[in-house]
């Protein structure tokens, strides 16, 4: 999957940055599916550190109960869901919502997912699956592109056009099939027509065969908090008869979590 960069709006590191606890960050972030255990090397060479300065931060962490070592590899510990336990219980939001997505997978017998938009990416803080519909495995915590998926584009929406564009040209916009959109222009024209119309549909851009539809979780100001979304396989729901069929079920669905905000 593609790289993710910081927020262009993230301010440059000054007196309140303590760069030892972004380097740890760092480190943890450095494992991934592809990369779940890892020798200090190759921990130095994927974070940019050095290697005295990984095994610190691995000792540490390990010390702290998030790492384990059979004293060549590394590989994180369930202790690590600990640190997204605690966005998602602090968000208590998402167990009220699980219901109304539930009720909805059962009405359009498709998966439901809900992200917010983090950088250049949405990440998964919720999901109610039906079937395997996709390569990627995906579960709460999981990030993809922004660009090209519907949550992301329909989250993009809401931020102001300077931004919009900053955080298009910050992406990496790989083609990850024939149908993907990476011009940044048509990217943006796009986003704007998510926010004209409320909802946003991507046919075959993320995976050949997923066609996604996406809608707006919105708080008491109005402004767009996170995006709930309806993913089928072209070969069984075509984009026509998820937007005619499936829209109207996945905006109420979304009107009801916002009201539970």
């Amino acid at each position: 999957m593609a790289t993710h960069q910081q927020s262009p709006s993230v301010p440059a590191p000054g007196d309140s940055y303590v760069q030892s606890f972004a380097r740890g960050l760092q480190v943890i972030r450095s494992f991934s599916a592809g990369a779940p255990r890892q020798t200090l090397s190759e921990v130095a060479a994927a974070t940019g550190l050095t290697r005295a300065g990984a095994r610190r931060i691995l000792l540490t962490l390990q010390t702290l109960g998030y790492v384990t070592s059979d004293g060549k590899l590394f590989a994180l510990t369930p202790r690590i869901l600990d640190l997204g336990f605690a966005y998602l219980s602090s968000m208590p939001i998402w167990n009220r919502a699980e219901p109304v997505m539930e009720a909805l997978v059962q009405q359009v017998q498709e998966s439901c997912s809900a992200a917010v938009l983090d950088a250049t990416d949405i990440v998964y803080v919720l999901r109610v699956p039906t079937h395997k519909i996709m390569r990627i495995s995906l579960g709460v915590g999981s990030r993809l592109p922004a660009f090209c998926t519907s949550m992301g584009r329909l989250l993009l929406a809401d931020l102001d056009e300077d931004e919009r564009r900053a955080r298009l040209e910050a992406s990496p916009r790989e083609a990850f099939t024939k149908h993907t959109v990476t011009d940044v222009g048509a990217l943006l024209a796009k986003v704007a027509q998510a926010r004209r119309q409320g909802w946003c549909l991507v046919n075959q851009e993320l995976e050949e065969g997923l066609i996604s539809i996406a809608a707006p979780i919105v708080d008491r100001a109005g402004r767009t908090v996170a995006a709930l979304n309806i993913s089928g396989q072209a070969n069984r729901t075509s984009a026509k008869v998820m937007q005619d069929s499936m829209l109207p079920a996945l905006l109420a669905a979304a009107r009801e979590i916002s009201r539970l905000l």
